[in-house]
């Protein structure tokens, strides 16, 4: 008589059903489409609202992310989709990244920056003592101004009280005599407030301030050792500062609603809305060089 497998034997595994729950799981595109559909949003209103161009929000719902120009802003793309169309970002990222090996991890900084704008660090002027010679002539001339003005009041005085006498008084010698007013000494010219403002900031340093002023933005961030300090959105209103002993690489994927202060000084740099910097900063005057 020969014994048969179980009926529990037939039954499939534990990692066969969860196979078959995420063979269940709609594409990405697939997600993001039914969404927007349900939300009663076209592609246009989508593209307009995220700042994601319609030819790369369409190639998306047809799970093409070739358009996207790596896989370091397809994930920025599909956070940026979902959270229009009211999905929680997370899952469909993680979903990408497992059908696209994973996440990688941070590559060396030089060899993707290497032709980046790394602006040498400048040689500043002594402004600190500039500052205080020009404090200490102001109060000297202060002083020997209010001097003279009390010693002229005298003397007006005693003319009114003593015009009785037709003495006249002997000439005081010239050491008592009141000096006249020196003229005013051109004051060294102050310095740039954006100096001050690098000043002010650790000068052994790279600190870069990064603003969403005019829109949400994604944005990447690694030092000088390519360890990335940050790698998201960031909502308007919101800031990051990163600082390194080397150097800051940046990458911005809505450089256009970005407010830069490198070193304490802000970047005067115009950015279209929606274009993607990239950006390299090291310690001194960013627009030196």
């Amino acid at each position: 008589m020969s014994i048969g497998n179980s009926p529990e034997d037939d039954r499939p595994s534990i990692a066969e059903d969860r196979s078959l729950i995420e063979d269940d799981r709609p594409s990405i595109g697939r997600a993001l489409q039914d969404a927007r559909s349900a939300a009663g949003l076209t592609v246009d209103e989508v593209s307009t609202s995220t700042r994601v161009r319609v030819p790369i929000v369409q190639a998306i719902e047809q799970d093409d992310f070739s358009r996207c120009g790596g896989d370091v802003y397809a994930r920025g793309h599909i956070g940026t989709l979902a959270r229009a169309v009211g999905l929680d970002p997370a899952p469909l990222v993680a979903q990408y990244d497992a059908g696209h090996g994973g996440r990688p991890s941070p590559t060396p900084a030089a060899p993707l920056f290497e032709a980046e704008r790394i602006r040498p660090e400048p040689r500043r002027p002594n402004w600190t003592a500039a500052m205080v010679a020009a404090i200490v002539a102001v109060i000297g001339f202060a002083a020997f101004t209010l001097f003279s003005g009390n010693d002229t009041a005298k003397t007006t005085k005693n003319v009114a009280e003593g015009a009785a006498p037709a003495k006249t008084s002997p000439k005081p010698p010239a050491s008592q005599q009141p000096a006249q007013p020196l003229p005013q000494q051109s004051q060294p010219a102050k310095p740039d407030p954006s100096d001050s403002a690098i000043a002010a900031v650790p000068q052994d340093k790279v600190t870069v301030k990064v603003s969403a002023v005019g829109d949400k933005s994604w944005i990447s961030a690694k030092s000088a050792s390519g360890k990335l300090l940050f790698d998201g959105l960031l909502e308007e209103g919101q800031s990051k500062t990163f600082q390194d002993e080397e150097r800051l690489d940046l990458i911005l994927g809505n450089a256009g609603a970005i407010e830069l202060f490198v070193n304490g000084k802000k970047v005067e740099d115009k950015f279209e809305p929606g274009q993607v910097e990239r950006l390299s900063y090291t310690k001194g005057d960013p627009e030196a060089g």
